[in-house]
């Protein structure tokens, strides 16, 4: 073998290498770019990546809501359209737009489906120009969610193969009071191909309540960031009525580094606050028999040691098609696969979620499982 041969070859390890110690470094990137968009005639950028950018075209915005407050920048370029459409899917119910400066809001409505509409008019009398182009900050969230304050979010993960069976899930979800929400830890789909993303899309139609949600390693498919491009982040973080949520992709059964920055800054966030972390994969498998874990166990013990150093709450986990409730450094934690994929043999839970109790004010959880089987 040739000294040039031989270069190539240890060029080629160093960077088989590298994509191993980062698997997830692409999606990683792709979160990054996530609730940004931008056309000739406007941009739009969603604080927080709260948001998937679905469409955009003159006087139209299409959005995917990823968290159940959004807030954001809208640029309007060039002379001002005589009316803006703003369509947010998977929104909240009774959320209400505020828009700064205030531009009279002439349609608004939520559909059957959770898609949130309204229209915008008299843009070029009620928001300034400057430089030709005209800036317009907007919140869309239920009125009064920016307070502390009680409400219930349910938890549900690892639907996959099931999906022809989810709809008796959510109308069992439905039957639940005062659920705001639905937090996922993942697993979706089977394979994470646009048609599976598309159909899991249109069976949430029969949930009366929107779902945030983390991917987990069914997402990853023949094109890892494809989950972002309808959904949104992997990870991130929002607040809802005094409670912080951060979810973790760790779909590739470890944190990328920069994810991992990203989360000091969210934990110190939030300090003061109820904080409840998600993710796909538990850093450590409180049984052990499936091995679903962390790659590292020096990872998991690093990251479960950040958490309880920040005082985490709650931490909740998918995966394991199971239920368990452990802690992990101190940390409630549940384990909550029960969307449908193949059960665990033998454990006698099947389909189920998660109903939380929040009281951001006494700064309480409260955690039961809800049995669908």
């Amino acid at each position: 073998m040739n000294e040039q041969n031989t270069s190539w070859i240890s060029w080629a390890g160093l960077a088989f290498l590298a994509a191993c110690n980062r698997p997830a470094e692409e999606r990683t990137r792709q979160d990054e770019a996530v609730g940004q968009g931008e056309i000739p005639e406007l941009a739009i950028a969603v604080d927080g990546g709260h948001a998937a950018v679905r469409q955009l075209a003159p006087g139209y915005v299409s959005l995917w809501a990823a968290a159940p407050r959004l807030s954001g920048q809208l640029s309007l370029r060039g002379a001002a359209p005589e009316e803006l459409w703003l369509e947010v899917a998977n929104c909240m119910p009774d959320a209400a737009l505020v828009l700064q400066p205030a531009a009279p809001i002439f349609t608004s409505e939520r559909d059957t489906t959770g898609v949130c509409r309204f229209q915008v008019r008299s843009l070029a009398e009620s928001v300034p120009e400057r430089d030709g182009q005209r800036d317009l900050r907007f919140t869309l969230a239920p009125p009064g969610t920016d307070q502390p304050g009680t409400f219930r979010f349910a938890v549900m993960s690892d639907v996959q193969e099931a999906i022809d069976d989810v709809q008796d899930i959510y109308q069992r979800l439905n039957q639940e009071p005062g659920v705001e929400f639905l937090l996922g830890a993942g697993d979706l789909t089977q394979q994470g191909t646009r048609d599976q993303l598309e159909r899991f899309q249109l069976e949430l139609t029969g949930s009366r309540i929107p779902y945030y949600t983390t991917l987990g390693n069914h997402e990853l498919g023949q094109v890892p960031t494809l989950y972002h491009e309808y959904f949104g982040r992997g990870s991130q973080t929002f607040e809802y009525r005094g409670v912080r949520f951060s979810l973790l992709d760790s779909a590739s059964a470890t944190i990328d580094p920069t994810v991992f920055e990203w989360l000091d800054d969210w934990l110190t966030r939030g300090l003061d606050q109820l904080h409840v972390v998600a993710m796909h994969i538990p850093p450590l498998d409180p049984v052990g028999v499936r091995n679903g874990s962390f790659a590292s166990r020096a990872e998991a013990a690093k990251l479960l040691g950040r958490l309880a150093q920040a005082k985490v709450d709650l931490t909740l986990y998918g995966h394991i098609h199971s239920y368990y409730r452990f802690d992990n450094a101190g940390i409630p934690a549940f384990i909550s696969g029960g969307g449908g994929a193949i059960p665990e043999r033998f454990d006698q839970i099947g389909r189920h979620f998660l109903v939380v109790e929040a009281d951001a004010v006494a700064q309480r959880l409260a955690v039961r499982v809800v049995r669908v089987d």
